[in-house]
């Protein structure tokens, strides 16, 4: 007697918007329908690891986690996290030339300087920024520099706290930053220096939660590069938001090319330097 044929598991429309809303509504993602095939097929693969018999069940059990750990799963699975060394490596070159030094003047001898990343993907841009300070901003031993990296996903931030990249993540680096800062692990490998890795401070945040996000204050400068395309309009504004309030007066934000907050948010003035435009909270906030 031949055994009944297992049915494959699918994803119905309805299964679809249902996931869709509840994704975007815990972390301000928000799905095309042109990403059907990428969700479903994710979906599927969470099904199955975690023995659910079918999207409903999956779903109601996803629901009411009490601890998260299975959106957690999700949230690392529908992410993209596609980065290498030095990528818009025109605005490190106004980070180097222009914001660190016009904040530098509204900070005393020694002062500290805040500058945040996010999303860190797998850390190469928090540790480009480290490399780029160290490598040409003369002032660096001058004032107190702390950078913060951060990101929704815990599997890339496990990634860049061990500091392992690919040869094709670190092909934009000089020679003689590879040498200098990075230990050859074989023919594909590299690891980042101990120093290095020391020298970021990688926290998880989701910027869709302002519960997340008030721990962030007296930020000088955010990278937040190529991450609000995948938030729809009110998702981008509560995330430019909390960066406003995560910003000291006269901070920067840095988007990705495609991106642009003068779209998103009036808060910020747009500040025009000779390598980069660049979004800045007005000084007026602190009576200056």
């Amino acid at each position: 007697m031949r055994a009944a044929a297992v049915k494959p598991i699918t994803i119905s429309d309805a299964d679809f918007l249902k996931f869709r809303e509840f994704f975007y509504r815990k972390t301000g993602i928000h799905f095309d329908d042109n990403k059907r095939y990428f969700v479903d097929k994710r979906l599927v693969e969470r099904i199955e690891a975690t023995g659910s018999e079918n999207f409903r069940s999956y779903f109601i059990a996803l629901r009411f986690e009490a601890k998260g750990e299975e959106l957690q799963q999700l949230v690392n699975l529908m992410t993209v996290n596609e980065t290498y060394f030095f990528r818009e490596s025109y605005q490190f070159d106004c980070l180097v030339k222009d914001m660190m030094s016009e904040v530098a003047r509204r900070k005393r001898p020694g002062g500290r300087i805040r500058i945040w990343s996010v999303p860190s993907s797998t850390g190469e841009e928090p540790y480009s920024i480290a490399i780029y300070l160290l490598e040409r901003w003369a002032q660096i031993e001058d004032y107190e520099v702390e950078i913060l990296s951060s990101d929704i996903d815990t599997n890339v931030l496990n990634a860049a706290r061990r500091g392992v990249y690919s040869q094709r993540s670190v092909s934009n680096l000089p020679k003689a930053y590879l040498e200098k800062y990075f230990t050859r692990l074989n023919e594909h490998e590299w690891k980042i220096q101990r120093e290095l890795v020391e020298s970021v401070e990688f926290s998880h945040v989701n910027l869709a939660e302002a519960v997340e996000t008030r721990r962030f204050r007296d930020i000088d400068i955010i990278f937040c590069r190529n991450l609000l395309i995948y938030f729809d309009d009110l998702s981008r504004r509560v995330a430019a938001e909390a960066m406003f309030d995560a910003l000291h007066p006269g901070g920067f934000v840095c988007l990705g090319h495609s991106e642009s907050m003068s779209r998103i948010s009036s808060l910020y003035q747009v500040r025009r330097f000779a390598d980069a435009m660049v979004y800045q909270k007005p000084l007026e906030e602190s009576g200056l």
